[in-house]
């Protein structure tokens, strides 16, 4: 029995809603990405986006080109039309941009060596010099277009992964911190105010990149703003087909991962209790693992956000939806993609973790344990979330048990509820024979049971405390809302007349 004590507060910064992560900039010009960020935002309402590509060739910045018709004139310069479509499309659904300073533009790169089905250039530039004007001469555009006091609100990030050859040639420490030398300055001459962080590292190697940027840092003198790390909890996918199917990580591996980034910045005066962004975040790093489109996933993922917030400014979940084609595009609605949503805008079920997350925002934590959390409101109210989830194999039912202190009344309770036969799109769509294509029929009956299973009860206390009992199938989410609900009926309306039925009355029987 879980014994609720509104008086014992527990930590919890609920940051669920900072950040999201998206595919390549450029993809914000087509009409599903919008769409599929539009049903984001209105159920979640993230306050930012994160993605790779402002600066690749796609999104046409950088223009360093020679005359069509005299050969001998050359010129460069800097097109933002696209960017400002990408932009404005951001800020109509109110959504701003964690700014990524990246990839290079093919006519400044010092080399061919590319990442993914979209070939993202991954080299130094040719001419850092030139690098840094496009860096200043793209935050003034956008000063100019959205306003100084509106931009420098928006972080910026100096690359991806840079501790990966795939990211970064020959993942070279030292060519990075030049690069974070030059774009850091660069980024503070246009406007001091704006915020700048690295080095953007993920798993692996990042104890020691993270402690030899913290010892470059505090050597080159620099006032750092922030500390960006990624962090994914799978082991290396064995490969099938088009297909990844990695294990889970023991979450508390994760952690303790984690808080390795706080004590190397905290071993540095000058840097302690600097803000840490996890600006990548997911169970798998591949964008074809079906464990994404799982109610397991859900469940991990609600761990996770019960915890992300203990050493973390903030967590950027990897992304907000499958229009994405780092591997190529994907043959199938369901096919292991990153997202929150399926093509579609088909909710999966991890998009129902953040959801609840998002409405127990602005609470009051009042207990938070491996398996649960519970917020209490300004009402008089509870709210919680609990979670079942396996690493692998066939989960187990669980049941979370709770006295909680209220005072006497009527209350309902509801419960949403995540599981096999609740908001999971994935199995309607493999009991259906797994199209490749949706038919609107198909997708009519998929979106019919794509979200939670919702229950109410009502309760009636009498001794200040209410016992209550949640059940969590195997590999599920439970979200659980106690709100009073004392009973208002209108003159002469009896519910439980109603349900029990009308019986006859004898003398109009006999009557007849």
């Amino acid at each position: 029995m879980i014994r609720i004590d509104p008086s014992n507060v527990a930590g919890f910064n609920n940051r669920t809603d900072f950040c999201v992560g998206t595919g390549r900039m450029g993809l914000a010009l087509r009409k599903e990405y919008i769409d599929q960020l539009r049903l984001v935002q209105e159920y979640i309402g993230f306050d930012h986006i994160r993605g790779h590509g402002l600066f690749t060739d796609d999104m046409a910045i950088y223009q360093d080109q020679v005359d069509f018709f005299d050969k001998s004139k050359k010129y460069l310069e800097y097109n933002f039309t696209y960017l400002d479509l990408v932009m404005d499309n951001y800020l109509d659904l109110g959504i701003r941009p964690f700014i990524e300073l990246g990839f290079m533009p093919g006519k400044l790169a010092s080399g061919d060596q590319t990442v993914f089905y979209w070939k993202g250039n991954v080299t130094p530039p040719k001419s850092y010099d030139k690098w840094c004007d496009l860096v200043k001469a793209t935050l003034r555009h956008l000063i100019d277009r959205y306003g100084r006091d509106e931009v420098v609100t928006w972080p910026v990030e100096v690359w991806n992964e840079p501790n990966l050859t795939v990211f970064w040639k020959d993942a070279d420490m030292q060519e990075y911190f030049k690069l974070f030398d030059r774009t850091f300055e660069a980024v503070k001459e246009v406007d001091p105010e704006f915020k700048v962080g690295g080095p953007a590292v993920c798993g692996g190697s990042d104890e020691l990149w993270i402690s030899s940027f913290m010892d470059h840092v505090e050597e080159k003198g620099l006032d750092i703003d922030f500390v960006t790390r990624h962090h994914y909890t799978t082991e290396p996918p064995r490969f099938e087909g088009h297909y990844g199917y990695p294990p889970l990580s023991e979450a508390e591996d994760g952690f303790k991962n984690l808080h390795t980034t706080r004590d190397i910045i905290d071993s540095h005066e000058r840097y302690r209790g600097l803000p840490i962004h996890i600006t990548e975040y997911n169970t798998s790093y591949i964008p074809n693992a079906p464990v994404h489109d799982t109610t397991r996933n859900a469940a991990y993922i609600a761990q996770q956000l019960s915890r992300l917030g203990d050493d973390n400014e903030s967590y950027s979940y990897w992304t907000f939806g499958d229009v994405f084609e780092e591997h190529g595009v994907p043959f199938t609605p369901f096919h292991g993609g990153f997202g929150l949503v399926a093509d579609g805008c088909i909710p999966k079920p991890t998009f129902w973790t953040f959801v609840f997350y998002k409405q127990i925002k602005g609470m009051t934590c009042v207990h938070k344990d491996d398996d649960c959390i519970v917020m209490k409101d300004d009402k008089g109210g509870y709210h919680g979330i609990c979670w079942n989830y396996t690493r692998w194999g066939e989960g187990k039912e669980k049941t979370s048990s709770f006295s909680i202190p209220v005072d006497n009344g009527r209350y309902c309770i509801v419960r949403n509820t995540v599981d096999e036969n609740n908001a999971n799109p994935l199995k309607i769509w493999h009991d259906l024979g797994e199209p490749s294509s949706l038919s609107k029929e198909e997708k009519r009956i998929i979106l019919a049971g794509a979200k939670p299973g919702i229950t109410t009860e009502s309760v009636t206390v009498t001794e200040k405390e209410m016992e209550l009992k949640i059940v969590n199938g195997p590999e599920s989410v439970v979200k659980f809302d106690i709100y009073p609900a004392a009973l208002t009926a209108d003159r002469g309306y009896d519910y439980d007349r109603v349900i029990r039925g009308e019986e006859p009355d004898p003398e109009e029987t006999a009557k007849k």
